[in-house]
């Protein structure tokens, strides 16, 4: 086996990339520990409701379904509520048309706020690496109907979307450290699709390097 295939290519998304995945996370998991502690004890006594997100199963690779486990940023049963209560209805509206991101939305909790700005409520999907459902990089892991309803929306891209399901979601990527929600699905896709057709082990380690900046300054967080 070549030193090339193992930092690019079939090989390395099939092998390296895996022993990264784990290695990384569980780096990450000593790393975080104590942070994600501290948080799951605030989310729990300022607001009623679960420590993870209590959200619908993502997309994952081939079309999969997932749980994807996050700290709860949202008041309890944020996700049917506003796709189900009628005085949230103008409030959907508005979520759709941003490309499924809110600037200002009412439902997020105050330490909520905190964790989305600098993606701690990501840190849970650290356990999803460690399953196998997603890989440090990789492009957005979508809600099944924000998938459908943005495809509709955006039919040019429905070819792209097949490519970026074609690989693991990521809990950061191309995208995420460059512009984060600032980005509208369809350049969004545009991005995430020319990841997957360039991975390897330095576009990775590429990204992992720049998400620190990204997660302490916050920049493009909605």
């Amino acid at each position: 086996m070549s030193q090339i295939s193992l930092i690019s290519g079939s090989t390395y998304q099939r092998t390296t990339k895996r022993i990264l995945d784990l290695a990384g996370s569980l780096a990450l998991i000593v790393i975080f520990i104590v942070p994600a502690i501290v948080i799951a004890i605030i989310i729990k006594i300022t607001s009623k409701g679960p420590v993870f997100a209590d959200v619908p199963e993502r997309i994952g690779q081939y079309n999969e379904k997932f749980k994807m486990y996050k700290f709860r940023s949202m008041i309890a049963n944020a996700h049917v509520l506003l796709r189900k209560d009628p005085k949230l209805r103008e409030l959907y509206k508005e979520y759709k048309k941003g490309s499924y991101k809110l600037k200002n939305d009412p439902r997020i909790t105050p330490i909520g706020t905190f964790i989305r700005k600098h993606s701690l409520d990501e840190l849970p999907q650290l356990l999803n690496v460690l399953k196998g459902d997603m890989s440090l990089v990789g492009p957005r892991a979508y809600y099944p109907d924000e998938l459908e309803n943005q495809q509709k929306e955006y039919p040019h891209v429905r070819k792209l979307v097949s490519d970026v399901l074609s690989v693991k979601p990521g809990i950061t990527g191309l995208w995420q450290v460059n512009g984060r929600s600032k980005i509208h699905f369809d350049e969004r896709i545009v991005i995430d699709a020319k990841y997957v057709k360039s991975i390897s082990l330095f576009e990775d380690i590429g990204i992992i390097l720049k998400t620190p900046y990204v997660m302490l300054t916050g920049k493009g967080a909605v």
